[in-house]
């Protein structure tokens, strides 16, 4: 159903830097960029993220309630992409762990990139 996401940024390049840093850790690549925007994905054809100079011309704000969450195939992505990002200089909004009951075998890590945007890498029922 998700065919892309983009996130706002006030700094294009410093964004695009810590995104390309940032993605390689669970085999995004760079698909498509111009001068407003970059996303980045698996293959041309899955979703996308991409981060972008608001289109109206205001200043790009982290939404209040807004995350954007990112499906990993095991915990050391997850676990991966989280220090990852933190050694970029993203914020902990919470480490890797299990969440919520634990049948239902979830298991995240929240993180904010330079932008102030919230993330999570999630993987359902992984092993490692």
């Amino acid at each position: 159903m998700i065919g892309y996401i983009t996130l706002g940024t006030n700094d294009l390049s410093r964004a695009t830097a810590f995104y390309d840093a940032l993605f390689p850790e669970i085999g995004a690549v760079r698909l498509r960029e111009s001068d407003r925007s970059v996303a980045w994905g698996m293959t041309g054809d899955s979703p996308a993220v991409g981060v972008c100079k608001p289109f109206d011309g205001q200043p790009a704000t982290a939404g209040n309630g807004t995350m954007v969450a990112l499906k990993m195939d095991s915990k050391a992505k997850v676990d991966a992409l989280y220090r990852a990002a933190l050694k970029l200089g993203g914020q902990d909004e919470g480490a890797p762990g299990p969440r919520g009951p634990v049948e239902m075998g979830y298991y995240g890590a929240y993180f904010r990139d330079l932008d102030g945007n919230k993330i999570c890498a999630f993987c359902i029922g992984a092993a490692g």
